[in-house]
């Protein structure tokens, strides 16, 4: 449909609704149905036109309907017929297939006859030959038969022979067994006339060595004994010897002690702490040394590390009446001196000889 301004080429846009609003007027006019009988008023004839023509579309959408159903149950019926035909179809076909599997196992059926009357005649055939073979194995058996029987006479013969040794064997190994009994009966006196001497020496010899194992276990007895009184004699013995160990060293100590106080006899104590003093000082000379010899040695204290090296701890030694002081770790000595007062001060003193010197 062209539109308003393109068929009227002029206005302006209020006249489109104006063009659309006059459209549908139109259509409503021409859709009203005119009624003209009698004077009916104007509204109430446009009126009358609207109910017939609702009535008019109700009269057709009911037989619309009412047409739909009756084609829905057209199909319905054709579909049922379709339906029928089609299972009609399958049992024919299935007829048709059972028809030929019927035909087929009577085919087969014929064909085991014919096989079964062929195997048959075969059997038939086979038979007869073997009625023929059996007659024929029947006659070998009769003549293996006559053959063994014969053999079995031969071997009874052979048997009664057989027997007859056997016999003669029995009577030789009686005989053989008498015999040997008899000489067996005579070994056996034989060797009891030689034995019996020798179970009474063997009866000596068991007395004889049963007193020997009554001397055997007297003796272990005794040696027993002996161990024992041995053992505590040896304990006794060790307790004596740690008695006289530790009476010696009391003995040793006491003996340290008298010769200390006898070197220390003739001179004050303090004369003596003073002398060491003096020495660890070196405030004494070689001369006034030797004048002083041992009679300070008894309170004489030996350094207890080395002034060399700081860890040795040095140790004592007195050979042909001479004394020498001398560290085990640097080998730092003293020399040999008159006296233990001479050999701390030359240890102590920087001009000391080495072991080595």
């Amino acid at each position: 449909m062209a539109a308003v301004r393109d068929l009227t080429q002029t206005g302006s846009a209020s006249d489109i609704p104006k063009d659309i609003d006059h459209f549908w007027e139109r259509i409503r006019n021409v859709s009203r149905v005119k009624v003209g009988a009698g004077a009916i008023p104007k509204a109430l004839e446009e009126r009358a036109g609207e109910l017939l023509g609702a009535l008019f579309e109700e009269a057709v959408a009911h037989a619309r309907t009412t047409l739909d159903a009756e084609r829905e149950e057209s199909r319905s019926q054709i579909a049922a017929a379709e339906q029928r035909a089609r299972e009609a179809e399958i049992r024919r076909d299935a007829s048709e297939d059972a028809i030929k599997r019927s035909e087929q196992r009577a085919e087969a059926a014929w064909e085991r006859v014919r096989a079964l009357e062929a195997e048959l005649s075969t059997v038939t055939m086979h038979g007869t030959a073997h009625h023929e073979g059996l007659q024929t194995t029947v006659r070998r058996l009769e003549h293996e038969n006559e053959t063994l029987r014969q053999r079995l006479d031969t071997e009874q013969a052979t048997n009664a022979t057989l027997r007859d040794r056997i016999d003669a064997l029995h009577v030789e190994l009686r005989q053989s067994t008498e015999h040997y009994a008899q000489q067996i009966k005579d070994a056996v006196a034989e060797a009891e006339r030689r034995v019996k001497p020798m179970l009474v020496e063997l009866d000596s010899l068991r007395s004889m060595a049963a007193t020997y194992q009554s001397g055997v276990r007297d003796a272990s007895r005794k040696e027993f004994e002996f161990i024992q009184q041995l053992a505590a004699a040896k304990a006794r013995g060790d307790r004596l010897d740690a008695q006289l160990r530790e009476q010696s060293d009391e003995v040793d100590a006491l003996t340290k002690e008298l010769a200390a106080l006898r070197g220390q006899q003739g001179i004050d104590p303090e004369i003596g702490s003073l002398l060491c003093s003096l020495v660890e000082g070196g405030r004494l000379s070689s001369d006034e040394l030797r004048t002083i010899g041992t009679a300070a040695d008894g309170h004489v204290r030996l350094p207890l590390r080395c002034p060399k090296c700081d860890e040795g701890e040095p140790e004592l030694s007195q050979v042909d009446h001479r004394f020498e002081l001398q560290c085990p770790e640097c080998e730092h000595s003293s020399g040999l001196g008159d006296s233990r007062l001479e050999a701390v001060s030359r240890f102590l003193s920087s001009n000391s000889l080495s072991a080595q010197a």
